[in-house]
């Protein structure tokens, strides 16, 4: 028997004169289906030629890489995690160095990026949910922007679609039950002001005396999540929120307490009040949910309310105001208060010559 230890497959011939292969590695053996030394030969060297190559092209790519970025061929999934971490505003990069720290990413975190597979970026997608899968395509992404991958692993298509969770509204009733539980003012002002608003809860724990204009009667405050140079929103203070904002402090923070708190802390809180009054399925995000459900439902323009939510996308609103009960009123009597609002305007006659 003809032993070559250096590869794959080697050659030997039985007594009735057919030559066979046998692996090195796992002892295993099958025909070449030739007595004829010089094709069993050739035939066996096609074999170890095929089992070789792939390990060539690949160590050929290195030496390419290489020589285009010396830092390609060993850069792993953590420097784009790391990269990523960096970019947006401050709670967005906090959130992100959070979020990869998370054992989801372990098997391809200190894996080479020219290495991975489709079948890599498939195991941790199958075994995690929509967060994971979500950040994971953004780190492909960025990565093969920033030129770190020469190619997309995973094409478009194979990425699986993000099944969003569908998440509830408060309902009047529960706001009512929760108001009715709650024992500090200043926590009790604040749910108000969370329903009256559909405020997110950090923007309206850092509300100001300073951002009420009670000569337009006008509330301005700017969203945190998209930056100090974005757009504030301007909502008009309506009756309710009149009374609820007078019984705030006339200076300085309103919610002064509540502020110093942290977002988890808020939220925390709030699953305690909710459990106290016996309700289960929602946060204090639910607020944004039951007001732009209110919006919707009383036919309120949804470009206000899109930007009273601070929504740039048309889609996202929509999501938000999902399972609001709209109740459509009769085409005639919308016609009949239609055609009272309308504006005539006078007939323009031509000029006679």
């Amino acid at each position: 028997m003809e032993k070559n230890v250096q590869l794959k497959y080697r050659l030997f011939r039985r007594r009735n004169g057919v030559f066979y292969w046998q692996a090195n590695d796992s002892s295993k053996q099958g025909t070449l289906r030739t007595s004829n030394r010089s094709e069993a030969e050739r035939l066996l060297n096609a074999m170890n030629e095929s089992h070789r190559q792939p390990t060539l092209n690949l160590n050929l790519a290195r030496a390419y890489l290489a020589a285009h970025d010396p830092k390609m061929a060993h850069r792993t999934w953590q420097a784009v995690m790391d990269e990523m971490a960096t970019h947006g505003i401050a709670t967005t990069q906090q959130r992100c160095a959070r979020g990869f720290r998370s054992k989801a990413y372990h098997p391809i975190r200190n894996k080479s990026l020219v290495q991975t597979t489709g079948e890599d970026l498939l195991t941790v997608l199958h075994a995690n949910g929509n967060c994971v899968a979500h950040y994971l395509r953004r780190l492909h992404n960025l990565a093969v922007d920033l030129g770190w991958l020469p190619w997309p692993i995973l094409a478009k298509r194979a990425w699986p679609k993000i099944r969003s969770q569908s998440k509830r509204a408060l309902t009047a009733e529960e706001h009512a039950a929760v108001i009715a539980s709650e024992q500090n003012p200043e926590r009790r002002a604040y749910y108000e002001l969370l329903y009256e608003t559909g405020a997110a809860q950090t923007d309206a724990a850092n509300l100001t005396a300073e951002d009420i204009d009670w000569q337009n009667g006008v509330l301005v405050y700017r969203r945190k999540k998209l930056g100090p140079f974005s757009e504030p929103c301007r909502l008009t203070i309506g009756k309710k929120l009149t009374t609820l904002l007078r019984s705030l402090p006339c200076s300085g923070d309103l919610f002064p307490n509540i502020k110093k708190s942290s977002a988890q802390h808020r939220a925390a809180e709030f699953r305690r009040r909710c459990r106290v009054a016996g309700i289960s399925g929602v946060s204090l995000h639910s607020y944004r949910h039951s007001w732009a459900g209110r919006a919707k439902a009383c036919g309120y323009p949804q470009r206000f309310a899109q930007e009273a939510l601070g929504h740039s996308s048309h889609a996202v609103h929509e999501a938000y105001a999902k399972n609001a009960v709209v109740l459509c009123p009769s085409l005639d009597e919308y016609e009949l208060v239609a055609s009272k609002k309308m504006i005539r305007l006078p007939v323009a006659y031509p000029r006679v010559m």
